[in-house]
């Protein structure tokens, strides 16, 4: 015999959901030691459109960075960003 059909659409939340064999923050360790998310703006989604692309750019402007500093040069970030730090160095 079938379940009577709910009255909620499928999209529709309740207000309180039970789980009674869940465990608070189980995955949470995990989670926090192998995910760094980072959302791009559109148009660098689209000119970077997976993580070794991002990775490969991301490592390049690193070279950069190191190589003007090693020749004794300050880099300064883009033209127009007021907040840019250096990664790797603690303010």
């Amino acid at each position: 015999m079938k379940k009577p059909a709910s009255r909620r659409s499928a999209t529709e939340m309740v207000l309180e959901y039970d789980f009674p064999g869940g465990a608070r923050g189980k995955y949470v360790e995990r989670y926090r030691k192998g995910t760094n998310i980072v959302l791009l703006d559109p148009e660098l989604a689209q000119a970077l459109p997976d993580s070794k692309s991002v990775n490969d750019a991301l490592r390049a402007i690193l070279e950069i960075v190191r190589r003007t500093e090693a020749r004794g040069g300050r880099w300064s970030g883009p033209k127009g960003s007021g907040n840019v730090a250096l990664v790797g160095r603690k303010s």
